[in-house]
């Protein structure tokens, strides 16, 4: 069977980009600008016992399977197809006993940058791993992905022609302006990153802020930037374990992509935790990426889940709403960003390009692919609803259910 015929067989017949193998069959449109090009009898081998996505990025991450054109387009192109994750599980067998000969001949294991973290699911311990695996990877490369701002998070794009760093810059001020942010107050930013909310805090609103991180690399390139921008009066950045954050009152909280590694099970404790660390009238801003409804499997895509966020669960909108309602926060404000991450995705995913070649150099070949994948997939699952990203603020209400909040605005 010619290599070209067992792809289709994979994505489907009617292929819309074109497909070569290495054996020199061809499959999909003479006229496509896009190709996937099967450059090693290995990436069949993967797709013998990963016959869906996972095994295809395998074989992407290892340069087995090489992309002709842009990345985004070529997933776009193909999004509409049914690849082997969902057909029925007789066909995958059938393909799995058509690839048996290559498999035992050409069989490898999965590349060494797919992690299983150990351990208890949301142990202290395990977290620490998880966030170590996707964060402890090099200041710098992220210097190159996230720009000036390294910000990790969805920007707020006030016009479709705003820069990255414009939108990084309008979200960290749209989340200073929900929480009600005036010189003097303290706020505690959970999953801090790079500590960019921390000091636009300081910076912009005279605010006393705390951020904590369970990535090393993260805090101490923060307390860095803290000191040479001369903020260390206001803003501090510490490795720490959000459970083992401050407990005295906080006038306000910043929950900025944390909610996403936090697992179901574990919600109400979290929520609880940050109520429980504001004063009477203190804001919460939650933001993070959501499912578009209740998820009817409850798995995150196979190589998102080995490669990027392990451990990563995300929940509809509207149960996250009920949790922090339900441990005592008021909702008071929610919305839904999506778009401005998929524009977020793109700026990341072009910086990437530009930096390309020093990117390889400083993290590898492998991880710089996984990057690349990771971003234009993402990117496509928000242009398309089949992720969102929703900021969500409850209140901590003060005695006889005053909320403090003005009639209008925020």
């Amino acid at each position: 069977m010619q290599v070209a015929d067992i792809i289709s067989g994979v994505v489907g017949p009617d292929v819309p980009v074109r497909v070569i193998g290495y054996d020199g069959s061809k499959a999909g449109p003479d006229s496509s600008e896009m190709a996937l090009r099967i450059t090693s009898p290995r990436a069949l081998a993967r797709l013998a016992t990963a016959p869906g996505t996972l095994g295809l990025a395998r074989a992407y991450v290892e340069g087995e399977i090489e992309v002709e054109g842009d990345v985004y387009e070529l997933l776009d192109a193909m999004a509409d197809l049914t690849l082997n994750d969902s057909i029925t599980r007789a066909d995958q067998l059938r393909l799995a006993q058509r690839l048996l000969p290559i498999w035992l001949r050409h069989r490898r294991p999965p590349p060494d940058l797919e992690f299983r973290p150990p351990g208890r699911l949301h142990s202290k311990a395990r977290d620490r791993k998880v966030i170590s695996h996707h964060y402890d990877v090099s200041n710098r490369f992220y210097e190159w992905v996230l720009g000036p701002s390294m910000a990790y998070t969805c920007a707020v794009y006030p016009t479709d022609t705003a820069t990255l760093e414009e939108a990084q810059a309008a979200k960290h001020e749209l989340v200073a302006q929900k929480l009600g942010l005036e010189p003097g107050m303290r706020l505690l930013d959970v999953g801090c990153g790079w500590g960019g909310m921390v000091m636009h805090a300081a910076a912009e609103h005279g605010v006393k802020a705390l951020g904590v991180t369970l990535s090393r690399n993260q805090a101490e390139w923060a307390q860095a930037e803290i000191t040479r921008r001369g903020l260390g009066g206001l803003a501090e950045v510490r490795h720490l374990d959000y459970r083992d954050a401050p407990e005295s009152e906080f006038d306000a909280i910043s929950s900025i992509g944390l909610t996403e590694h936090i697992g179901k099970a574990q919600l109400p404790n979290y929520f609880s935790s940050l109520y429980a660390r504001l004063r009477p009238g203190g804001r919460l801003l939650n933001h993070c990426i959501t499912q578009p409804r209740t998820p009817t499997k409850r798995r995150l895509d196979p190589f998102i889940a080995r490669y990027v966020f392990p451990d990563g669960q995300l929940e509809p909108v509207g149960h996250l709403v009920s949790v922090m309602n339900d441990v005592g926060f008021e909702i008071r404000h929610e919305e839904n960003l999506r778009e401005h991450y998929a524009s977020t995705l793109a700026g990341w995913g072009a910086n990437l390009e530009a930096h390309w070649d020093e990117a390889v150099a400083e993290v590898g070949i492998g991880r710089a692919r996984v990057w690349r994948l990771y971003m234009a997939a993402c990117r496509l699952g928000f242009d398309r609803d089949n992720i969102q990203l929703h900021q969500v603020l409850g209140v901590k209400l003060l005695d006889q259910g005053r909320s403090g909040f003005p009639l209008r605005g925020w």
